[in-house]
């Protein structure tokens, strides 16, 4: 026999002492106890061969269930044939019997002192049980060491008494093998596995539960292949010893436990499901990390997560006693086997354990123990998301609850943004019955969530099924309107406007849904040219013939398209949309007036009034259902954080991972570049191939994004190429307005880089007449600026001086940066150096403020150019602009941003834009450090100026 392991060793030391005194004539009984796997055989037979080797007789018996039926089975097996007690009949009156073999036993050990070595005792058959007792009460007087090995683990099913229960202490000795300690189970897999990694160690530990047997199992596995990580499937250690030493155990524990065991993996298996790989369940800590102890998960109350007794449900399911479930669960949770994590679900303590407990059970009686799993949940007020994974683990329900739980749970998820999740709760919904009404509401909300997943065709075909059915109208144009916006995001615009134009005739009598149909058509068709310039052509017809049949959403969009096409000024498209916004809402239209108003007043610059607009209108949208305007709020939502310079709010989340680029690429591409990261905009450009794009506004604002990052870098001719191409895309469209994006004002700065003022004279001027149709403060100034570049000259000062003096009315600081800096040009050619730095001081200030990197050393470096032996960068309290100060001071006094919101009159996002400056600018990091940041002097940093 191999060297039994050291944990061992107390035990057998026992037995060798009790050994020792019956061959000095004094016997006694040993029972030897422990759960199934702890090494109880071992320690038995080890004792059995040092007490053969020190002369005693050793007798055997190992008892089993097949064996449970005969009478004294199991002591005839241990006294073996006895040739002058043949004609002892067994079956027969038990008393007599049993003093026969009693009668034998003696002989035995009149020979020799003997060692009796019952193995697996709680197996065997009643008579032998009972003459096993009677002689314990008899060995103390004779040499005779008695030693049983016995069962002793909670265990679902009653226990039947143990050997010595009837037995007086005096008469018995017990010794209870513990688990192995996370210590020398550690120990033993870095024996086995000298180079583990800790994490690797870990899992193996958690995996045996402080089973010996199970330890040694799946080292002897894990040392079959080369397993970078422990698995969790016991398939990848097929055939396996592991999987094998589990199902033992398990038989070793009875029917009760094996069914309560099985069906808690089953469970473990819906808590955990995810639908798609690599996901960890929200609401679990798995055992066993940095945080984790045997005393934290003690603490998690067992017995109630989200108002269900745990213990209770897997014993309605089992069919088992309350109690008696609770119990187990305890006693697995202190040996191991069983964790509880962060709800107070007791659980399998690895994935690898909880799969090779299930290997036994038929995929079809797993999917029913999740369906009863699901209605006993219900019954016992679990929560939906609960309640719906088990459903997607289980058959067909096909009852009236199914359907509400997984659409619930289905809006839970996205609402904590956890779309997979509802993909995977509406995908289950499908597979119950379902009216054709139900089946294309279902079908609309699911195909509008799979469209999300880039380059995913499912989303469309499901709308396009959703489509076909039969339904109620509103539902229908709820699936043509999804319909034809996933086509148009696809580039597909033509076909996506034509799948809701081809309703309008079968809506005859409701004039409500086409005028929804009408709209959706008029915001899809600004993806395309062609579409857009007869979409346009169309309502303003409609318009000219009967005025009062044209919505105010309709107008709405007849004010932008007014607006983009240069025919408008800024207080005059916002009084008329202000007019529209006062008038009685249509709630499935007003979605379409918010994000067309709040795309207008972004460009007239009253960014707090669009960003107001915007975030109503997104409260309104269901994410669910594809909607043409949740997309544009959101662009809307970016251009507001672009028109107040909020570069690292713009580059606090990466673009979206597309195909083509979108008004987000080109933002970042932008924010990149006046930040001065030129080569991640260089990669972020690189990345698309335009040839391919799609034409519509989103490739023209990349492609002036890129024409500015040309421009930087020092490609004048390469910039001025993408500001042209974006002008003549967007000239087509009959967007002529700078309100979009200024491609003049940029193109005539590089025809000035390349020696051509006539033309940038020409664009210049072009840009000023359309900027002072627009008439606000950054379209005019800008124009202003560029025409002064383009002038030269005492005009040219003064045209910069106006365009200096026109900024510091609106809110474009980058813009009055840019000018500020020119007009530092313009007196330094005409010789006021002194007012000249004085200027670029300003600049550089106020670009440091705003994060603009480039911008603050293009200041720099004319100041350097001027003369400035260092330029002027000042921080500190006395950096903050008014509105700034006063948002800090309230954050400052423990105000919420709400609070501040509420009390200055700003929108939320003002006023984390303010704090996202002000923690700039007082070179701090966490809110609590505004006080003492406040009350500090303004810092003059060694970049300080001198003339």
């Amino acid at each position: 026999m191999s060297r039994p392991p050291s944990e061992l060793h107390d035990a057998i030391s026992l037995l060798g002492a009790v050994a020792e005194r019956a061959r000095g004539g004094t016997g006694r009984l040993v029972v030897v106890r422990g759960s199934t796997g702890r090494g109880r055989t071992t320690v038995l037979e080890a004792a059995a061969e040092d007490a053969a080797a020190q002369g005693m007789r050793v007798l055997r018996a190992r008892c089993s269930r097949a064996d449970r039926a005969i009478p004294f089975a199991s002591v005839l097996q241990l006294l073996g044939p006895v040739p002058e007690f043949a004609d002892l009949a067994v079956d027969g009156d038990e008393r007599a019997t049993a003093a026969g073999l009693w009668r034998v036993l003696r002989s035995y050990a009149e020979r020799s002192p003997l060692f009796v070595a019952v193995d697996d005792v709680h197996l065997a058959d009643e008579a032998s049980h009972r003459w096993l007792v009677e002689a314990a009460r008899h060995v103390d007087r004779l040499p005779i060491a008695l030693v049983a090995t016995e069962r002793s683990q909670y265990d679902v099913d009653p226990p039947a008494q143990g050997l010595a229960h009837t037995l007086s202490p005096a008469l018995v000795s017990t010794c209870t093998l513990a688990p192995l300690s996370p210590e020398r189970a550690a120990a033993k897999v870095r024996t086995a596995f000298p180079e583990a990694s800790a994490d690797w160690v870990a899992d193996c530990v958690r995996i045996a539960g402080g089973n010996p047997l199970l330890l040694r199992a799946l080292l002897d596995d894990l040392a079959e292949g080369h397993h970078q990580v422990v698995p969790e499937s016991a398939a990848a250690l097929y055939p396996g010893a592991f999987p094998q030493a589990v199902q033992w155990m398990l038989d070793s524990a009875g029917p009760g436990t094996i069914e309560a065991a099985r069906t808690l993996a089953v469970l473990n298996e819906g808590w955990d499901h995810r639908p798609f790989a690599g996901a960890e369940p929200a609401d679990v800590e798995r055992p066993g990390g940095p945080d984790d102890s045997p005393d934290d998960e003690q603490a998690v109350p067992q017995a109630d997560f989200l108002g269900i007794d745990v213990p209770a449900l897997l014993a309605e399911l089992t069919g088992t006693d309350p109690v008696r479930v609770a119990g187990w669960l305890t006693s697995m949770t202190g040996f191991g086997v069983l964790c509880q994590d962060a709800s107070g679900r007791a659980r399998f303590g690895h994935p690898l354990m909880r799969d090779a407990v299930l290997t036994a059970v038929p995929v079809a009686r797993r999917r029913a123990v999740h369906r009863a799993t699901a209605e006993a949940m219900l019954r016992h007020g679990a929560s939906t998301e609960l309640i719906a994974r088990q459903l997607l683990l289980s058959e067909t329900v096909d009852a009236p609850w199914t359907l509400p739980v997984l659409q619930d749970a289905a809006s839970v998820a996205l609402r904590e943004d956890r779309v997979d999740d509802a993909v995977a709760f509406l995908r289950r919904a499908l597979d119950e019955p379902l009216s054709d009404e139900g089946r294309q509401r279902l079908l609309t909300e699911l195909g509008s969530l799979e469209y999300a997943a880039p380059g995913s065709a499912a989303g469309i075909l499901r709308l396009s099924e959703a489509l076909r059915l039969p339904g109620l109208p509103q539902d229908r144009v709820r699936a043509a309107v999804a319909l034809g916006t996933a086509l148009t995001g696809r580039g597909r615009t033509r076909a996506g406007v034509e799948v809701l134009r081809s309703l309008y005739g079968a809506l005859d009598d409701r004039p409500d849904l086409v005028r929804i149909l009408r709209q959706a058509f008029l915001q899809l068709s600004d993806r395309d040219q062609l579409v857009r310039h007869d979409a346009y052509k169309r309502l303003a017809e409609a318009a000219a013939r009967s005025p009062e049949s044209i919505s105010a959403t309709g107008n709405a969009f007849m004010v932008k398209y007014a607006v983009t096409a240069g025919l408008t000024s800024a207080p005059e498209a916002m009084q008329r949309l202000r007019g529209l916004l006062a008038e009685p809402a249509d709630p499935l239209s007003e979605p379409y007036l918010l994000g067309t108003a709040g795309s207008v007043a972004q460009w007239a610059d009253e960014l707090d009034e669009a960003e107001r607009l915007v975030e109503r209108g997104l409260a309104g949208q269901r994410p669910d259902v594809l909607h043409p305007m949740q997309a544009a709020l959101l662009d809307t939502r970016l251009d507001i954080l672009a028109a107040r310079s909020d570069y690292a709010r713009l580059l606090a989340q990466p673009p979206p991972d597309t195909e083509h680029p979108t008004n987000a690429h080109a933002h970042t591409v932008t924010a990149l570049v006046e930040t001065s990261r030129f080569a991640e905009a260089e990669r972020l450009v690189d990345s698309f191939d335009l040839r391919t794009a799609p034409a519509c506004w989103e490739l023209n604002r990349f492609l002036y994004a890129r024409g500015l990052l040309r421009a930087a870098s020092g490609d004048p001719a390469g910039a001025l190429h993408d500001f042209l191409e974006c002008g003549r895309r967007q000239s087509a469209r009959e967007v002529v307005s700078p309100v979009v994006t200024p491609w003049r004002s940029a193109a005539a700065e590089c025809h000035l880089a390349l020696g051509a003022p006539q033309e940038a004279l020409a664009l210049a001027e072009e840009e000023l007449r359309l900027a002072r149709v627009w008439d606000t403060p950054r379209t005019v100034g800008r124009a202003l600026r560029v025409l002064g570049a383009a002038t030269g000259g005492r005009r040219g000062l003064e045209l910069t001086e106006e365009a200096v003096r026109l900024l510091r009315e609106g809110p474009a600081a980058l813009e009055l940066v840019a000018a500020l800096i020119a007009l530092g040009h313009r007196l330094t050619v005409s010789g006021e150096s002194s007012r000249a730095r004085d200027v670029l001081r300003e600049a550089a200030r106020l670009a440091e403020r705003q994060g603009a990197v480039r911008l603050r050393d293009l200041a720099e470096d004319a100041l350097r150019a001027g003369g400035a032996r260092r330029p002027t960068t000042r921080t500190g309290a006395a950096s903050l602009t008014d509105s700034e100060r006063r948002v800090a001071e309230l954050a400052s006094q423990g105000r919420t941003n709400g609070e501040i919101a509420d009390l200055l009159h700003l929108a939320r996002r003002t006023v984390e834009t303010h704090l996202t400056h002000s923690y700039r600018k007082l070179g701090i990091r966490r809110r609590g450090a505004l006080r003492s940041a406040l009350a500090g002097k303004d810092t003059v940093g060694e970049r300080e100026g001198a003339r």
